[in-house]
């Protein structure tokens, strides 16, 4: 093991012992913010509350390139006995953004130490991205106002996918993550006489079934595939009582801003209808946490000649179908041009394949280095000092 590659292990060991919560991240950002300072980077703090961004300037060009790593924890009991497991109960490191810092912080590393580029990069590491707030956070405190950023790039682990292997597409990768709610509010009355009031529980029925047309009668299902999927149905009724309200609860997920915008104005035709129908009256709210992660071609063009170059090309797969999970990085995509990269964390069955999300998950140290030299191969591509 290098001397390089032992640090980046016990920085990301270290981030996993103490894992915290979005917005909470003061010891983490204290932590990345002092390796920053130690390479000679310059470090600007409490951007998006505990975000924080690291300059690193070489040459001439006014060129740049900014690299983002994510680093709030889950609120998920780890199982894992290893030595350096969570310290902190009821939270882990479950999502592998301990991984994505130590990776950005290892490539910090090597580039202030080689110096080997000519123009500005900017180390930006979020807060917050587990509930979909960090990205906007550092966005509203100026993230690209103040700092002259030419494109973004981030990456992230997936399990599943053989360790070391790159994954993405020049397009929708990812999809946005909406939530809905719709009240329906009625009279209610006794269970053996319906005819004497207004009843929200056939009217929610009815909802319920209506809502699937929008997917398979509004949405092409080629170019504007989404899932609408109810996920709470309550009400305030009781054995012998029809209820007097209703509340329906669902989450859906697309791959197009303008889906996005169909399916909300959809789900309130839908409620609006069939409330209207039955004489009840209803109240709607929806809220997207994140956009669909969009890449552009450029910038994904160059993330995969970047991979190859460091995993062979049988180990990169630049076409590859959308996941229908979701990232706030979607958000900053929608500033200036971007790519967003996954790499293998490791096959199903084997080290680094245990899921996202999941108590026994562990971020594969095997792949730390890969992501190091993903970043630094990157920035001298993009600000090589003969271009």
């Amino acid at each position: 093991m290098t001397c390089i590659e032992e640090k980046v292990v016990n920085w990301r060991h270290h981030l996993h012992k103490n894992p915290e919560f979005g917005f909470e991240e003061k010891m983490t950002s204290d932590f990345v913010a002092s390796k920053l300072e130690e390479f000679g980077v310059e470090v600007h703090r409490n951007i998006g509350n505990t975000g924080l961004v690291g300059v690193l300037k070489c040459g001439s060009s006014d060129r740049s390139i900014a690299l983002r790593a994510d680093m709030d924890a889950l609120k998920i009991a780890e199982l894992n006995e290893f030595d350096h497991a969570s310290q902190i109960e009821g939270m882990m490191h479950a999502c592998g953004h301990d991984g994505h810092t130590a990776m950005l912080l290892g490539a910090a590393h090597e580039l202030a130490t080689s110096q080997d580029f000519d123009g500005t990069v900017y180390f930006v590491f979020q807060p917050g991205e587990e509930h979909g707030v960090g990205a906007k956070a550092m966005i509203a405190d100026g993230l690209f106002d103040h700092f002259k950023i030419d494109a973004i790039y981030a990456m992230h682990n997936l399990p599943g996918v053989p360790e070391g292997h790159f994954v993405t597409n020049p397009g929708s990768v990812m999809a946005s993550e909406s939530s809905f709610q719709i009240d329906i509010l009625a009279t209610g009355g006794h269970a053996a006489m319906p005819h004497m009031g207004t009843d929200p529980i056939v009217v929610g029925a009815q909802i319920i079934l209506a809502l699937q047309t929008i997917t398979s009668r509004n949405l092409s299902s080629i170019h504007e595939p989404a899932v609408i999927s109810v996920t709470e149905f309550t009400t305030n009724g009781t054995t012998n009582v029809i209820p007097s309200s209703v509340t329906i609860k669902g989450d859906t997920r697309c791959f197009t801003d303008e889906a996005l915008v169909k399916i909300e104005t959809a789900i309130e035709r839908v409620a609006s209808g069939q409330c209207t129908s039955a004489g009840v009256d209803y109240k709607y709210h929806f809220n997207n946490s994140f956009l669909s992660t969009i890449n552009t071609p450029k910038e994904t063009a160059i993330a995969v000649r970047v991979a190859k170059s460091i995993a062979g090309e049988a180990n990169v797969e630049g076409d590859a179908p959308p996941f229908t999970i979701s990232e706030d990085f979607s958000f900053m995509q929608r500033k200036v041009p971007s790519c967003y990269i996954l790499v293998g964390n490791g096959k199903e069955g084997e080290k680094g394949g245990t899921a996202l999300h999941k108590p026994y998950y562990d971020f594969n140290d095997n792949i730390l280095m890969t992501g190091v030299r993903f970043w630094t191969e990157l920035v001298k591509d993009q600000l090589s000092a003969t271009k």
